[in-house]
This record gives C-alpha cells, structure tokens and sequence, in this order.
C-alpha cells in the first residue's frame, strides 16, 4: 500500500508541481486516500460545525500567527479546544499550539497547551532544518499510535522543536541533535511534528486512529 500511496503523490506532484500544492492539500489527500471526506476552510462557521479539525503548516511562526488572527481563527481553535472537538497540529500546526517560538519572539502562540518552541541545537554532522526519516519512540500510550508498533520511522521537516511544560502530555520523541517532544496527546488536542501525510503507510495508520475519534473523549 505504501507505494501505490506514494505513487499518486508522485502523480498529483507531476500534474500540479511541488510548489503548488498547499499543507492542507497534503492532508486533504492523505485523508481522501484512507476513504474519509475533508472540507479545506478558513470560515469559522464551517469550522465550528466540523467533527474534526486539522490545522498543518509550513513558513514562519509569525506570520502563520498574523494569518490567524487576520481571519479570526485564534478565538475558533480555542473554542474547538475548550468543546473537545478532536484536534490535530502538523508541523507548524504543532508548534502554533504552544506559548511562542525563538523563531519569532515577542509573538505569542495560541497557548493551548503550555511549553515552548526552540531552535534544534547545532551539533557537528546534523543539518538544520532537519529533514528526512527518524524513528519515534512511543511512550504514555498515545491514541494516535494504536497498533503501531515501537519505533515506527516518519518524515520530519523543521528547524525548531517542541519542549512540553508537562512530559505527560508527549507521547513520542525522537532524538536529533536534542530529544524532540515529536506528538503530544491533551484531552481531544494532538500535534505531531512530522508529517502523517508524508509517512507511508505508518503516517496513514496515525491519520486513521485520528480519524476514528469522538467530540467529548478525553
């Protein structure tokens, strides 16, 4: 299944170029390939209506903020926060979640969860941004990880990581240069700082144990 995924990536690249395609396009089709119907929206009253929601992200902290704030999402991801709507950061989705960033410092994030986003330290041998596979280490049972086994690999794409103020709340990391807080679990608020979307057939077992969640879990 792994490649047959892989090769309508390469198909939708082809057609529509790298540079073309959005992150919630990614997911949008990742999610479209596991059979589950997505709505790609900025309007509140669409979100508010969701079941789910997926919030990805590539660029700066900064300016994903003022995004934000600009179409009024800061006060809707709270809501859907605070009614336990199943919620998922990628990427910059994850790091948005948090109190703010060295990447743009002084800007405060959506401060959903507490902890904070620093730049990965430089280390002799590692580039930066790190971008490739790494194995996760699972830990405090993640609903996002059922049925996956330990150290499953997926595709990161970052400069900055995750520290979480409460080391319950991660439920995988992943050691470049530091140890990374890779996904965190918080009532019906996920994050993951690799990509599902781009992780093979192991970043499509996440998006299903995401998908087969309820409102009101926790």
């Amino acid at each position: 299944m792994e490649k047959e995924y892989q090769d309508i990536f390469n198909e939708i690249q082809d057609t529509f170029g790298k540079s073309k395609l959005q992150p919630s396009q990614y997911s949008a089709l990742a999610l479209a390939y596991i059979g589950e119907e997505t709505i790609v929206s900025r309007d509140p009253e669409v979100l508010l209506k969701a079941d789910k929601a997926i919030l990805p992200g590539v660029g700066s902290f900064g300016q994903a903020m003022e995004n934000l704030h600009r179409y009024n999402l800061v006060p809707v991801i709270k809501d859907m926060v605070k009614n336990n709507t199943p919620f998922l950061g990628i990427c910059l989705g994850l790091q948005l979640l948090f109190e703010g960033s060295d990447e743009s410092q002084g800007v405060e994030g959506l401060h959903v969860l507490d902890g904070q986003i620093l730049r990965i330290p430089d280390q002799s041998g590692l580039k930066i941004p790190h971008i490739g596979w790494n194995s996760l280490h699972l830990q405090n049972d993640g609903r996002l990880f059922a049925g996956l086994e330990e150290n499953p690999y997926v595709y990161f794409v970052h400069s900055y990581y995750l520290k979480a103020a409460d080391e319950q709340i991660v439920k995988a990391t992943t050691q470049y240069s530091t140890t990374i807080h890779a996904s965190v679990e918080s009532g019906n608020t996920f994050a993951c700082q690799f990509h599902p979307e781009k992780s093979g057939t192991v970043g499509l077992s996440i998006l299903k144990n995401f998908a087969k969640l309820q409102g009101g879990n926790a």
